[in-house]
């Protein structure tokens, strides 16, 4: 058999992938997209839908504003909106040191472009009469919002499809070479695929690829806890999270027009990526509804109908790995979203696309270097790491 060749091979077909797909072929580049499973099944069609910037590690925000300003034309750019809804997102917090934190970062991110609107205990209950008394300040964002992972992904892909990409679904990636100028893709069931470029967005396996090539990186799988509940009267439209530096606090709830409250948060369960399954844990979705609860109190009395988690992929610094390769030329990657990657997928998608033909990017992207792990215990990469900033912050 003779191998299927392209400009650019992508493995991985969740919705970095897929938008990448999307951006290549509207910049000229043939493009063959392969996914183990089907576009979007895994991280990126079962996380919350949060499409906010507030409350990300600051040099990642040109990033997240590139993918707000796509966000806005979804319509028009790949035929279908994927429910997105610019409701505006609010942070709140239960203390001082916390009200204290969310100050401090409104501030900084005004020089990133993110206008933020801190709101006082009175000012928070006036505005959004529907928050419990319990919080003390908020963070509001008026631009940001959420959308429907089970959609955004798979509308990408058949954007990408509709525009000349080969897409092989249940096609699972077993090995990347160099050979010569080339890569030749290796999948399961006996086919190869060769390439200049390629571009590893797999998610959780996005080490099992990285590694092939002397780039291990620390990433670890996790499920998120997720839960939906029966529809009620839609009356909550913004984006409701909570900083806090109390991992259990840490929840976050949206309400989509047919009424349902979908909601996540506190700690994590677990994920095993060999075998393809995340669980729920019964313990995280009620206390995760406990705190919902004190986010809202007019919700105490709603059903759970029902629970789901996914396979995540977390870096130890909690920051992706996107860009080329420090090693092999020819490769990118772009894995390793930490459990917040959905707002910046359309974003990930056209900044790879311009990385890959224009050989550099107009939007900054230094930070998520793979190569920040080859001296991992520098003292100036420990300086680097966000994860405290993050830890505080909802998805």
């Amino acid at each position: 058999m003779n191998d299927l060749r392209a400009d650019v091979i992508i493995v991985g077909g969740g919705f970095m992938g897929a938008a990448s797909a999307f951006f290549l072929r509207q910049r000229g580049r043939s493009v063959i997209l392969i996914e183990r499973g089907l576009v979007g099944q895994q991280a990126s069609g079962v996380n919350f839908g949060n499409v906010r910037r507030q409350g990300r590690f600051l040099p990642q925000l040109p990033l997240a504003n590139r993918s707000r300003e796509i966000w806005g034309r979804l319509k028009v750019l790949i035929g279908e909106d994927a429910e997105f809804l610019p409701t505006g997102h609010i942070r709140v917090c239960y203390d001082r040191d916390q009200a204290d934190v969310q100050e401090k970062y409104a501030a900084d991110a005004k020089e990133y472009g993110l206008e933020l609107e801190l709101l006082g205990r009175n000012a928070l209950r006036s505005r959004f009469p529907f928050i419990g008394p319990e919080p003390i300040a908020g963070s509001f964002s008026p631009n940001d919002g959420h959308a429907n992972p089970r959609l955004a992904a798979p509308a990408f892909g058949r954007a990408a499809v509709r525009n000349g990409t080969a897409l092989f679904e249940n096609t699972e990636v077993v090995s990347i070479q160099k050979a010569g100028e080339d890569f030749e893709v290796a999948s399961r069931d006996g086919r190869s695929f060769r390439s200049p470029v390629v571009l590893v967005t797999a998610g959780a396996w996005g080490n099992l690829l990285s590694q092939q090539f002397d780039e291990t990186v620390p990433l670890t799988a996790h499920g998120p806890q997720m839960a939906v509940t029966e529809p009620v009267p839609y009356a909550i439209e913004p984006v409701i999270g909570v900083s806090s530096a109390k991992q259990e606090e840490i929840v976050y709830m949206r309400q989509v027009t047919r009424g349902n409250i979908v909601y996540g948060g506190g700690p994590r369960g677990p994920a095993l990526p060999d075998i393809l399954r995340a669980y729920v844990m019964p313990q995280n979705t009620l206390g995760q509804f406990r705190q919902i609860r004190r986010l809202v109190p007019a919700l105490e009395h709603l059903s759970i109908i029902r629970t789901w988690s996914g396979i995540e992929g977390y870096m130890s610094d909690d920051i992706p790995v996107m860009g080329a390769s420090a090693r092999t030329s020819g490769l990118f990657y772009a894995f390793g979203f930490c459990g917040h990657g959905f707002q910046l997928g359309p974003g990930v998608g056209d900044i790879m696309a311009e990385l890959i033909d224009r050989g550099e990017t107009t939007t900054p992207i230094e930070p998520f270097s793979i190569s920040r792990f080859a001296a991992e215990d520098s003292p100036s990469n420990r300086n680097t790491s966000p994860k405290e900033l993050m830890e505080t912050t909802s998805r």
